[in-house]
């Protein structure tokens, strides 16, 4: 298990990866019609990016 001073990086990081990969998945998505699908995973993103500016703090740094 991570040290408490290293979890919130570990966090920010994963959370940022998934940022990123679910807005490419969600534009795939839309593109070949799958918009259900393409919807959802923008609420992934939106959700990821919240908690890697959450865990940065209120001016996106920690």
């Amino acid at each position: 298990m991570a040290e408490p001073s290293e979890a919130p990086n570990g966090q920010i990081a994963v959370a940022s990866y998934v940022a990123s990969i679910s807005n490419e998945l969600a534009h795939m998505s839309r593109r070949t019609g799958l918009d259900t699908l393409g919807y959802l995973l923008e609420m992934v993103r939106l959700e990821a990016e919240n908690l890697a500016r959450h865990n940065h703090g209120p001016n996106g740094r920690r």
